[in-house]
């Protein structure tokens, strides 16, 4: 059984850091790209960041460019996603997923998602 479990969220003034960890298990994370999605409430989930199996690859939506780096140790089984000069409008539960084959941007086309985890960032 393939599990995502995030952590690392919480409350944070605007400006502070963050960093948000995925911890799988059921699959061997070498073999999937993995992506971070958020949804903040009365909005659709949208794109955070990915990165492919290999980490050769990154993506990031242009709101986080410079600020999030998405990372991953395939033999701890986790990927990161390192959040700094956090504002207002980062705050929303933040979700990790996995794909077999490239990373994407789009939320479909991932197969398997973790329950999330709440960022709350202060003005």
């Amino acid at each position: 059984q393939v599990q995502l479990v995030e952590s690392g969220g919480g409350l944070v003034q605007a400006g502070g850091s963050l960093r948000l960890s995925c911890a799988a298990s059921g699959l061997t994370l070498s073999s999937y790209s993995m992506g971070w999605f958020r949804q903040a409430p009365g909005k659709e989930r949208e794109f955070v960041a990915a990165t492919s199996w290999d980490s050769v690859n990154t993506y990031y939506a242009d709101s986080v460019k410079g600020r999030f780096t998405i990372s991953r140790d395939n033999a701890k089984s986790t990927v990161y996603l390192q959040m700094n000069n956090l504002k207002p409008e980062d705050t929303a539960v933040y979700y990790c997923a996995a794909r077999g084959g490239r990373a994407l941007s789009t939320s479909r086309d991932y197969h398997y998602w973790g329950q999330g985890t709440q960022v709350t960032v202060s003005s």
